[in-house]
């Protein structure tokens, strides 16, 4: 191990001062500690990124129990855990049209080490409380407000009726409409590592198989989406887009549909080529294309990577059915246009295979595709059909070949040469599941998180380690001198109507003013919400402009609203960047549309006037900038000071190297301490809640309840019936075990007793049909599998079955 693997996160600043100041562009750099492991991310605005883990046993403590939550100011580079009362794991999130975010489901209440909780609902230790139906909101706050204020707070009530979903959700998609609420579809009820026994005799075992809304303001109940349906097994965090016509462009499994949720009409699109599979676990890298003036807002989706593996590999809910760290991701990548042919269109592939990569979409509209393994596919397990438990030769992942080096897809570029990584570095962290990556206001990338552990493992026994470190990846235009400081960007966004100025200072870039003006770009960009290899919400739009160039080499740029549809990009909040010579400024945050869950207002598409050029002679008087002003951009903005905390640390390198050996034995002391009390327990600790205030409004939809404090047992209530008790994928032994479950033979595109679909969906893709011959595969059903519980040697795969390469 190296030496500053072992020094406590927080000094890293401190004791690498060098480090810290000779980062370059496709460089990475360690920045933070963000004690918890970043399971789920999402950018509140210029000054705060917000990080959510699942419920287990992080050494950081609030409130008596682990934290599974933290946040990062980026102005002050520290970071702070915040109190989640319900279990997030593997939870959905997405944007309110005001700015706030919404988390919705995850897991229910377990215990450290991912087990059953010892309580009804909670568990004494873990503190968690069941999160399956739970819905937490946080008001994103800036660095100048209280950050210890219940506004800046999580609200998460699990007694709040008003702040729960009507059906169990664990793994489940979240896609806003262009009204601001937000459609929920899909997920587990229970544990698994994919949704379906095998063979598959029901596929609402375990599932929900439906979409809701929220706010629910129309008081409507969940209603089947016959797509999950027809994709079952395979539908866990399914893709969903919303489209330029309202409807949503739906894929899983292998399967493509557009779906009109007004009327819950679907209309089948083309099958994924070559039998890849990109929703989890499969998880390839997935994204919108950005939309621009030149392609007409043009609606393509990117899909890249993922596994083709076949069906009966997949396995079932308890693990699958082939060693999967020893077969290939897919290199392969597909276009489409949903609301136009329809057709999936070869792309160029990546250089490498990848499973659990992820696409950032950079203010220059160009794609990155960060995180990831070179085989097999996302999830975790103490064992699989193969393998038993101690033998699983990467411990507890299902996966392997950490892919360190990103990838820059270009997607304006001839066919045939989209893809570069010359220049990048290779990171030297392995980010591979429960790892996740979002664009930062400066335009650097931020990777954080990787678990592929079923509890906290930071030992050097395991090959992929619970990770904390968060890092940033710095594109290629960090190596410029100087970025764009723009001035006179609203903070509002209509769709359509008055254009706007924003101005240019020549001091802010090089070269030849009408050069810099023909190739400016004002690009609204939402980030979005990413988990899982997802970013759900994220969108890139880039706005009509013209320009004006005076003599003395300011431009002036006259930008356009929003285009007069709200399906395009929905409302809410987003950055805007503006770009010179294929520089971007540092993100303005701004909220699109009327901040109200609403029909949102709309005008006539902007008008805008006639480009003027300048004398020839006009030209920017940008002056030689460092490394770090580069990484600082726009002064008027807000992003993280590692630049001048590389400085700070430079000038007191030497006292801090000398209280690093003080920090070390503290850290080693509190941490020992802290761990300690976890070993031995708190069984007797009554819960401790922060219930927050009287009650929170969304913009546009009722005022939430207040509730009394409570602890388990008070007020009668009880935990919605979950399939699961664990994060350990449980194994099924029937439908006995699913008796609870709603089971509706009467769903069109599902014939109960017949392993098939009925009218309207046609067959099963050959290569997802349920075999002719039953795999003789009927496990126990216990919430802390072993091997021994499930593995036959009569019911294992045929001897001498190969698998993968």
């Amino acid at each position: 191990m190296r030496f500053f693997d072992r020094l406590p996160l927080p000094l890293l600043v401190l004791a690498l001062p060098s480090v810290l100041a000779a980062q370059d562009a496709g460089s990475f750099e360690v920045v933070i500690d963000t004690k918890v492991s970043a399971m789920m991310m999402f950018v509140g605005n210029e000054d705060k990124l917000y990080i959510v883990d699942k419920a287990q046993g992080n050494a950081e403590q609030i409130k008596g129990h682990s934290a599974w939550g933290s946040v990062w100011d980026m102005n002050t580079n520290k970071v702070d855990v915040m109190d989640i009362q319900t279990n997030t794991f593997c939870s959905s999130g997405m944007h309110m049209p005001n700015g706030s975010y919404s988390v919705f489901g995850g897991n229910s209440a377990v215990r450290i080490g991912g087990d059953k909780a010892d309580g009804d609902n909670w568990d004494s230790i873990l503190q968690d409380f069941d999160g399956s139906k739970a819905i937490r909101i946080l008001s994103p706050c800036t660095s100048d407000e209280e950050f210890s204020d219940s506004k800046c707070q999580w609200y998460d009530d699990p007694q709040n009726p008003s702040l729960q979903m009507q059906a169990q959700r664990w793994y489940s998609t979240a896609e806003p409409l262009a009204d601001g609420t937000i459609v929920l579809m899909g997920g587990f009820t229970g544990g698994g590592f994919i949704l379906r026994l095998y063979p598959n005799p029901d596929p609402t075992i375990g599932a929900s198989l439906t979409y809701e809304y929220f706010p629910n303001t129309q008081k409507k109940t969940p209603q089947n989406l016959q797509f999950l349906f027809k994709t079952s097994g395979l539908n866990a965090y399914p893709h969903a887009f919303l489209m330029a016509s309202g409807k949503m462009f739906l894929q899983a499994n292998l399967s493509s549909t557009l779906w009109d949720h007004a009327t819950n009409q679907e209309t089948p699109l083309q099958d994924m080529p070559n039998g890849v599979v990109r929703v989890y676990p499969g998880s390839g890298a997935t994204a919108m294309l950005p939309m621009t003036p030149a392609n007409n807002w043009t609606q393509t989706v990117l899909f890249c990577g993922g596994s083709d593996m076949d069906d009966r590999s997949w396995g079932n809910f308890s693990f699958p059915f082939i060693n999967t760290w020893d077969y290939p991701a897919s290199k392969d990548c597909q276009r489409i246009t949903p609301e136009g042919s329809g057709q999936y269109e070869q792309d160029d592939d990546m250089a490498e295979g990848r499973t659990m990569g992820q696409f950032i979409i950079l203010p220059t509209g160009q794609l990155l595709v960060v995180n990831g393994g070179l085989n097999g596919t996302a999830g975790y397990g103490r064992n699989n059909a193969l393998t038993p438990e101690g033998q699983m030769p990467f411990d507890q992942s299902f996966a392997s070949g950490p892919v360190l080096t990103p990838g820059l897809y270009d997607p304006n570029a001839p066919k045939g040469s989209r893809w570069s990584s010359a220049g990048f570095q290779a990171s030297e962290i392995p980010r591979l599941y429960h790892s996740s990556a979002i664009l930062l206001p400066d335009g650097a990338v931020m990777l954080a998180g990787s678990n592929p552990n079923l509890d906290v493992n930071t030992t050097d026994a395991v090959h992929f380690k619970t990770e904390y470190r968060g890092e940033k990846f710095y594109p290629a235009y960090f190596a410029a001198k100087t970025r764009p400081k723009p001035e006179g960007v609203p903070k509002v966004l209509g769709y359509g109507g008055d254009a706007f100025d924003v101005k240019v200072p020549a001091s802010s870039y090089e070269g030849k003013g009408n050069d810099a003006a023909k190739s400016a770009q004002v690009n609204v960009v939402r980030p979005g919400w990413t988990t899982h290899g997802m970013n759900m919400g994220q969108r890139f739009l880039q706005l009509e402009n013209t320009y004006t160039v005076a003599n003395d080499g300011t431009i002036t740029l006259h930008v356009a609203q929003m285009p007069p549809n709200a399906n395009l990009f929905q409302p809410g909040p987003a950055f805007v960047f503006v770009v010179i010579n294929g520089i971007p400024s540092k993100g303005t945050h701004v909220i699109i549309g009327s901040g109200q869950i609403e029909e949102q207002p709309l005008s006539a598409r902007t008008v805008l006037p006639q480009s003027v050029l300048a004398s020839d002679d006009a030209a920017g008087s940008a002056s030689t900038n460092t490394d770090a002003d580069s990484k600082d951009g726009d002064s008027s903005g807000s992003s993280s000071n590692v630049g001048k905390i590389a400085a700070i640390a430079g000038a007191v390198g030497a006292l801090a190297i000398a209280i690093v050996g003080l920090f070390v034995c503290l850290m080693r002391r509190r941490n020992s301490k802290i761990r300690a009390g976890i070993a031995a327990g708190k069984a007797n600790r009554k819960p401790t809640l922060n219930l927050g205030d009287a009650g929170y409004k969304v913009a546009g939809a009722e005022v939430y309840a207040a509730v009394a404090p409570r602890s388990p047992g008070f007020g009668g209530y009880s935990a919605p019936v979950g399939d699961g008790d664990s994060q350990v994928f449980l194994t099924h032994k029937g439908s006995d075990a699913w008796s609870h479950s709603q089971r509706d033979s009467s769903v069109s595109g599902w014939d109960a007793p017949v392993q098939g679909y009925g009218a309207g969906y046609g067959d099963y893709p050959p290569m997802h049909s349920p075999p002719a011959a039953p795999y003789g595969y009927s496990p126990s059903h216990s919430a802390n599998p072993s091997y021994s519980d499930f593995h036959n040697p009569s019911q294992s795969p045929p001897p001498g079955a190969r698998y993968g390469p």
